[in-house]
């Protein structure tokens, strides 16, 4: 981590924010503004130049904006970050900087659907192609890496099979070809774990789910060095456009408060739920990064804090009986989401990755009889009562 804080739950809290600079306010006030004045047409002529800092427009930049971005840099352990009106413009917003056309992406097996819808566009306009990896050995990589390989895609845990890739793995060979390495870091945050720290370039977010924590906020944030942030933020962030909102950025930073014990009890509850789950007659598998029985065990305890709170499993039957489990649910929620305080529960091959070919998505090990369980904040007694009774 960097910054004055060598503690996440202290960081988590202080770091990016002087309330000596804001008036002695305790909570960060809200810039809730879309454009900002110049003392003289000179200094406007200087802002614009860069030959001087300061606020010029709430798309190029914003005080409370600022506060959040210096936040989730010193969490991640980065130069520099930016904030997003999503995930997906953080996604796009990454990719399209480090490509251009005829070039090539290294992708994990498994990629959240809009992702992978993404990359699909970019090679149909643009010839931008991609590749899928299972990315278990460096031999795997190193095979798949073409000249024209620009950066490597990566989430971990994988979207929603929860596979675990090794970053120090994948690190040591994308130095090897210098290819950027590229981390969706939204199911761990940096709480549970820190890509940057394994050499990794490039970190991002959907700080929707945990690092908001409460459903009400859809953003993005990126992290990596100061110069290449400098890039996106002079491009793709500001032609493209896909800000996001003060209002947005405070909402965030007021969640992000609370992160580490939000997280501290999304893994205890998961993990409860998960043996409880590998028990059960109706149950065929589940998908924990927190299970010391999968092969993927020590790469969690290598690069994971905790399990983390998100739970797949396939069931016996057919989609029509995943289906009828989720529809029989009371407490939990059917919603694509995750990282709320309630509990939410999916269908990822009908849902999150319906846009995904079916034998794309049979590749990625995504099954019709696949649910993906969000676990909340609830006493995790009364979220197993509620899957009992669906069962």
């Amino acid at each position: 981590m960097t910054g004055k804080y060598k503690q996440f739950e202290t960081a988590v809290i202080h770091e990016g924010y002087d309330s000596k600079k804001h008036l002695g306010s305790l909570a960060t006030p809200l810039f809730q503004t879309s454009t900002f004045t110049f003392e003289n047409a000179e200094q406007g002529e200087r802002r614009f130049a860069g030959k001087e800092d300061g606020y010029i427009y709430s798309r190029l930049g914003n005080p409370t904006v600022q506060v959040l971005e210096e936040k989730i840099a010193a969490l991640e352990g980065g130069e520099a970050g930016l904030a997003f009106g999503s995930g997906m413009a953080a996604v796009s917003a990454v990719l399209f900087a480090l490509t251009k056309t005829d070039d090539h992406i290294l992708c994990s097996q498994g990629l959240y659907g809009c992702t992978f819808g993404l990359l699909q566009l970019m090679k149909n306009k643009y010839r931008i192609t991609h590749d899928f990896c299972e990315m278990d050995s460096e031999e795997q990589v190193r095979k798949m890496i073409r000249p024209e390989t620009t950066c490597i895609y990566v989430e971990t845990p994988i979207n929603p099979t929860m596979k675990m890739i090794d970053l120090q793995m994948v690190v040591r060979v994308a130095k090897e070809y210098n290819v950027t390495v590229v981390v969706d870091n939204t199911f761990a945050t940096p709480y549970l774990q820190r890509p940057l720290e394994y050499g990794c370039d490039i970190v991002l977010h959907s700080a929707t789910k945990y690092l908001c924590g409460h459903g009400d906020v859809v953003a993005g944030l990126v992290v990596g060095k100061k110069e290449f942030m400098n890039q996106v933020a002079g491009t793709t962030q500001k032609d493209i456009g896909g800000i996001i909102s003060p209002f947005d950025a405070w909402l965030l930073l007021r969640g992000l408060k609370t992160l580490p014990v939000r997280m501290d009890r999304h893994s205890a509850n998961a993990m409860a739920i998960f043996q409880e789950l590998k028990k059960h007659s109706k149950v065929k598998k589940v998908y924990y990064p927190g299970d010391v029985a999968s092969p993927d065990y020590y790469i969690m305890q290598k690069q994971m804090k905790h399990g983390g709170g998100l739970i797949s499993f396939e069931l016996h039957g057919t989609k029509q009986d995943a289906q009828e489990f989720l529809n029989k649910l009371k407490l939990i929620k059917i919603a694509v989401s995750l990282g709320d305080a309630e509990t939410l529960i999916q269908h990822p091959a009908t849902m999150t990755h319906s846009a995904v070919p079916e034998d794309s998505r049979e590749q990625m090990g995504i099954s019709d009889q696949l649910v993906r369980l969000s676990v909340g904040l609830e006493a995790w007694e009364d979220i197993w009562q509620d899957l009992q009774q669906a069962f």
